[in-house]
C-alpha cells in the first residue's frame, strides 16, 4: 500500500520553546543536577522526559524545592506571587518565560498603573493564563467563550483592556474578541495581536493542508494547547484527524486512508527546530511502515 505523506510548513519548535529548553540545558551544564523547573518547561512529553533523565526535576509547588536550589520558570510564565515566593525562599532563578508572554505581562502591568481593568481570553487552569492573571491581585476577568462575555462584570468600563492567551485558536480568539468589543465598544485592544506568530503560522498551515488529505496527524503532547488547537482546526477544515506522540504514530495513523497530512507542532528530540524536524521525519517513516 502506497502512502502519500505531506509535511506541513512551517513545523518544529518555535523560538520561545527553543529558548526555554536551552535555558534548562545551560543550567544543567553549569550547575549540574538537580535543576528544578516549575511546571513542564514546555508541553512536550519527549523534551520533558529527556530533561528528567539529565537531572531536571519538574515541580508545581515551590515547597518541593530545597533552599538555595536552582529554579527555572517554564515558558508559560508565572504569577507575581510565585516570583515573590521564589525570591523569599532564596532560590537562584532563571526565567524561561516566552518573550511573547512577557510582552503580555508588561502590557498588563503598564495599563493597570493607568487604572485599567482587563478581560482575558484564555483557558481556565492553563499555566500561561494563571501566570498572566497573577500579574494582578484584582481587576482581571477570564472569559473562555462567547457565553462568558455576557456574564463578566468588571467594576468599571471606562478603562477596560483585552488580552489573550498566546496559544489560542486565532479564529476562536477573533470570535470572542468580537463579542467583547460588541459588549464593551470602548475596550482597548493590544497594540499588536497577543497570539504568537508561530501559533498563527501553524494554524494557517493546517487550514491549507487539511482539505488536501484524508487524515491530518498532529504530532504533539495531549497537554499542549497548540497541538490541541491544531487538531480542532483539522477537524473543522478537513474531517478526520489524529493527535499523537511521535512514537505512537505507527499505531494510530498507519491505518485507514492512503493519503496523510502530517502537521507536527512540537515533536522530536530535545534540541531546537532541527531536532523537532528529525522527530517529524521519524513519524512520517512510521506512517509509511
Amino acid at each position: 500500500m502506497n502512502l502519500d505523506i505531506t509535511l506541513a510548513e512551517p513545523r518544529g519548535f518555535c523560538a520561545g520553546v527553543d529558548r526555554a529548553i536551552e535555558i534548562v540545558e545551560k543550567a544543567l551544564a553549569k550547575f549540574g543536577a538537580p535543576i528544578y523547573v516549575r511546571h513542564e518547561i514546555v508541553h512536550n512529553t519527549h523534551v520533558v522526559n529527556d530533561l528528567k533523565q539529565r537531572g531536571a526535576i519538574f515541580i508545581e509547588d515551590l515547597a518541593d524545592v530545597p533552599p538555595g536550589a536552582t529554579l527555572v520558570f517554564s515558558a508559560h510564565g508565572v504569577s507575581k506571587a510565585v516570583q515573590a515566593e521564589a525570591a523569599q525562599r532564596g532560590f537562584q532563578v532563571f526565567d524561561a518565560t516566552c518573550p511573547l508572554v512577557t510582552k503580555v505581562h508588561v502590557e498588563v502591568a503598564k495599563l493597570a498603573k493607568e487604572g485599567f481593568e482587563f478581560i482575558m481570553i484564555g483557558h481556565k487552569g492553563h499555566p500561561e493564563v494563571e501566570g498572566t492573571m497573577g500579574q494582578l491581585t484584582e481587576g482581571i476577568h477570564l472569559v473562555e467563550d462567547v457565553a462568558d462575555v455576557a456574564r463578566v462584570q468588571p467594576r468599571q468600563t471606562e478603562r477596560l483592556a483585552v488580552v489573550t492567551q498566546t496559544t489560542l485558536s486565532v479564529d476562536d480568539a477573533a470570535e470572542i474578541t468580537a463579542a467583547v468589543t460588541a459588549r464593551f465598544p470602548a475596550i482597548r485592544a493590544p497594540k499588536q495581536q497577543d497570539i504568537c506568530y508561530a501559533t498563527q503560522n501553524r494554524q494557517d498551515a493546517v487550514k491549507v493542508l487539511s482539505p488536501q488529505v484524508d487524515v491530518v496527524v498532529v504530532v504533539g503532547s495531549p497537554t499542549s494547547s497548540n497541538s490541541n488547537r491544531l487538531r480542532e482546526l483539522a477537524a473543522i477544515h478537513g474531517g478526520r484527524r489524529v493527535r499523537a506522540e511521535p512514537r505512537v504514530v505507527r499505531g494510530q495513523a498507519a491505518r485507514g486512508p492512503h493519503r496523510r497530512g502530517l502537521c507536527p507542532r512540537t515533536a522530536g528530540a530535545r534540541r531546537g527546530a532541527a531536532s523537532a524536524r528529525v522527530g517529524c521525519c521519524g513519524c512520517a517513516q512510521n506512517g509509511r511502515h
